[in-house]
């Protein structure tokens, strides 16, 4: 039981510690929640308030992937949300990992949305 408490007052501590830089009006918010089969990551528009582009392996295009793993679906998601944001004026994403450790999903996730683009 004690070992359960541990876990999430780390995760809760994580969270908070990369909450604390917030960005500028012109940053936008790449968020990115993980369950233990999914992952999305949206971005987010902080000053008004607004979803700007959200991408989620749940999604017809990701499910057909039946043999992919969750990293390898964790890229392509990253890969999709790039692309989505290309039609849109973002140049400086704040990349909040809302207490997620970066490695492993998370961390392909941000890979590919680099290589597609997205500035973080």
């Amino acid at each position: 039981m004690r070992a359960l408490k541990l876990k999430k007052e780390q995760y809760l501590r994580r969270r908070k510690r990369s909450k604390k830089t917030f960005p500028n009006k012109d940053e936008m918010r790449l968020c990115i929640f993980k369950s233990t089969n999914h992952i999305e990551a949206q971005i987010i528009d902080d000053f008004n308030q607004k979803t700007i582009v959200s991408a989620s392996s749940k999604e017809k295009e990701f499910s057909k992937k039946k043999k992919a793993t969750k990293t390898e679906l964790a890229a392509l998601v990253g890969a999709s949300l790039s692309k989505r944001v290309k039609g849109k004026k973002i140049n400086k994403i704040y990349f909040d990992r809302n207490g997620f450790r970066y490695h492993g999903r998370v961390k392909s996730l941000a890979d590919a949305a680099r290589e597609g683009g997205l500035k973080f």
